[in-house]
C-alpha cells in the first residue's frame, strides 16, 4: 500500500447516498470549484486504488478536504483532468430529464441570437456540458463526445437532443486530439435518422457554404468565425481577398458575397476546396473563385514570387499552440504566417490573422503577429480584435472556451 493510501483509505468510499466519493487534497484550492472551476486535475485529487478503480464517465461526489460536499462529478482516472464538474448538487441525478434540461436551456440562447438552425449549439463547458460539442444543421445535428460520459452516454444524449431541438438526424463524431487525452478512440457514426447522402447547404452572411458531416473536418463546418467573416466583409469595397487555410472557403465565401472582385481560397485538403467550389457555384460566384491546394506556407512563398497582392488576406491556420508545451513553437509559426502573408497585402489593404489556440492567449498572438508583420517589411495598425461568435459561450473561469482570436491590421 502506497503512503497516500494508508494516509487517507476512504478518500473514493461511497457517499450516504449511494455514490462514490472523490477528494480534494488538502493543499488544493477547493475555492475555485465553489467560484465556478469546472476541472479538478489528477494532482488536486487524492488518489488511492479506489479512486483510480472508478469507471471513467462514472459520477462521483466531489468533496473539499474538510469532507464538504461541492457537487456531482464526472471521473476518468485515465485523463489528467480527473473530473469535470456536473452539477453543483451532489444528489442530481444525469439522465434524459436532466439533459433535456440543459439541452433546452442551450436552445433558447441560441433561438433568441439566430432566426436560422445553423449553429453551435452546446460549447461544452460553458453550456454545463463539459467536453461535450453539438453543432446543428437544420435537421441534423453532430456531436462531438469529447468526454468519457458524453461517449458513454451518447444515445441518452442524442434521445434528449430530437426532443428538444426535433432534428431527425444525429452523427456522434468522435475524432481528435480531445478524445486521446480523455482514453477515448475514435468513433464517427450515425446513430438516429440515415446518414446525409450530400454536403449540407449552410447560409450565413449572405454566403452559403457546403458542410460534410461526415467526411469533414470536426463537425464539418466551423461556426466560430461567423461574426469575423461579417466584420471582414465591411472591408472588401469590390476588392480581391486571399484565403489562406480557407477549409471549405470561409473568409473567401464570405468575401464574394460581399462583392468582391476575385477571391482566392488556399487549402491543403483537396475535397474541402470541392465545397468551396460548390459553394461558390451555389451562390452563383464560380467566375471569381480560384482555389489552389498547396501548404499553406508554399503557397504564401510562391504568391510572393509571382508579386501578387490582395486587397484582403486572411489566414486562419489550425491550432499551432494546442497545449502548453507547444507555446513557444506555436507563437513562432504565428509570426511567420504574419511574414509571409504582410507583403502579399496590397498598399491600404487588410490583414487579418487568426488563431484558435487556447494556450496562446490574445497579448502572446497580438505581440508575435506584429513582430512578424515587421519582419515582413510592414507597418499597420490593429483596427478590431474579434472572437467566437455568441453560439460559442465563454466560461470566464475557464480560458478554453475562449479559444479564437482574429486580429484585423490596417496596412501602410
Amino acid at each position: 500500500m502506497s503512503h497516500t493510501e494508508s494516509e487517507t483509505p476512504d478518500a473514493a468510499e461511497v457517499a450516504s447516498h449511494g455514490r462514490p466519493v472523490i477528494r480534494l487534497r488538502p493543499k488544493s484550492k477547493p475555492q475555485a470549484i465553489r467560484h465556478g472551476f469546472p476541472w479538478v486535475f489528477a494532482d488536486e485529487a487524492v488518489l488511492d486504488r479506489r479512486t483510480k478503480a472508478l469507471p471513467p464517465g462514472g459520477m462521483a461526489v466531489l468533496e473539499d478536504p474538510e469532507r464538504q460536499a461541492l457537487g456531482l462529478v464526472t471521473v476518468n482516472p485515465a485523463s489528467k483532468i480527473i473530473a469535470r464538474v456536473m452539477d453543483s448538487d451532489p444528489q442530481a441525478v444525469i439522465d434524459g430529464a436532466w439533459l433535456r434540461a440543459r439541452l433546452t436551456r442551450a436552445q433558447d440562447l441560441r433561438a433568441r441570437i439566430y432566426d436560422t438552425p445553423f449553429y453551435r449549439l452546446v460549447h461544452a463547458e460553458a453550456d454545463g456540458l463539459p467536453g461535450l460539442v453539438i453543432d446543428r444543421f437544420g435537421d441534423a445535428a453532430v456531436i462531438q463526445p469529447n468526454a468519457a460520459w458524453a461517449d458513454g452516454m451518447a444515445e441518452e444524449i442524442a434521445d434528449a437532443l430530437i426532443a428538444v431541438t426535433g432534428v431527425t438526424t444525429v452523427v456522434v463524431n468522435g475524432q481528435g486530439r480531445s478524445r486521446g487525452l480523455e482514453g477515448l478512440t475514435e468513433r464517427l457514426e450515425v446513430i438516429r435518422g440515415t446518414a446525409p447522402t450530400a454536403p449540407v447547404p449552410v447560409a450565413m452572411n449572405g454566403a452559403t457554404y457546403l458542410a460534410d458531416l461526415l467526411g469533414g473536418q470536426k463537425t464539418g463546418l466551423f461556426f466560430d468565425q461567423r461574426p469575423n467573416h461579417a466584420f471582414a466583409q465591411r472591408l472588401v469595397d469590390g476588392g480581391s481577398v486571399l484565403d489562406v487555410f480557407s477549409h471549405v472557403g470561409g473568409f473567401g465565401l464570405a468575401g464574394l458575397a460581399a462583392g468582391a472582385s476575385q477571391a482566392l481560397c488556399v487549402d491543403g485538403s483537396a475535397p474541402a476546396l470541392e465545397l468551396a467550389r460548390g459553394g461558390a457555384e451555389a451562390m452563383g460566384a464560380t467566375d471569381r473563385l480560384e482555389v489552389m491546394q498547396s501548404d499553406a506556407f508554399d503557397a504564401l512563398e510562391t504568391l510572393a514570387g509571382q508579386g501578387r497582392t490582395f486587397d484582403l488576406v486572411v489566414c486562419d491556420p489550425p491550432a499551432f499552440a494546442p497545449s502548453k508545451p507547444a507555446l513557444e513553437k506555436g507563437l513562432r509559426a504565428y509570426e511567420r504566417v504574419a511574414k509571409m502573408a504582410a507583403p502579399l497585402v496590397a498598399p491600404g489593404g487588410y490583414l487579418v490573422l487568426c488563431s484558435c489556440s487556447h494556450a496562446a492567449d490574445l497579448t502572446a498572438f497580438r505581440n508575435a503577429s506584429a513582430r512578424g508583420i515587421g519582419r515582413g517589411g510592414r507597418r499597420g495598425v490593429l483596427i478590431h480584435t474579434g472572437q467566437a461568435g455568441p453560439d460559442h459561450p465563454t466560461l470566464p473561469q475557464l480560458a478554453e472556451t475562449g479559444y479564437l482570436k482574429a486580429l484585423f491590421f490596417r496596412l501602410d
